[in-house]
């Protein structure tokens, strides 16, 4: 029986309601999720190569959102990048969606409107997939 591998997402935010919360809701729409506290955990946890989506908090102890997302430009820069905050910035969502960012959220923010964000975002790496001979 051939299976289908779920898409991974990792969810990367210092606040452990919202990475539980995001993890249930991810899993609950058929998704693989990944959660982790840190930036710096993300990027050494060897799954970077696996996950076809990343929705990561602006601002968190350590490395930030926008740095994390420079760091993974590097490797995969078709990685989808979401960005979720509670502090919204022009200039911090000026500066992420220069450097690629799929979708830009404020916190506290509706589910279905994270998972739209989510669909539209791996239909677009899918679709630079198959344009790719």
């Amino acid at each position: 029986m051939d299976r289908i591998a779920k898409p991974v997402i990792a969810i990367v935010d210092d606040d452990p309601r919202v990475r539980e919360s995001l993890e249930s809701l991810i899993e609950s729409a058929g998704f693989t999720a990944r959660v982790f506290s840190f930036a710096e955990d993300f990027l050494r946890g060897g799954l970077l190569a696996g996950t076809s989506c990343l929705i990561t908090d602006v601002r968190m102890p350590g490395m930030g959102g926008l740095d994390l997302q420079c760091c993974v430009r590097r490797e995969r820069p078709e990685l989808p990048v979401i960005f979720i905050t509670a502090h919204p910035e022009d200039e911090v969502e000026r500066c992420a969606f220069a450097q690629g960012a799929a979708s830009f959220i404020l916190k506290p923010f509706d589910a279905g409107e994270l998972l739209r964000a989510i669909k539209i975002a791996l239909s677009k790496t899918s679709d630079n997939h198959e344009k790719t001979p």
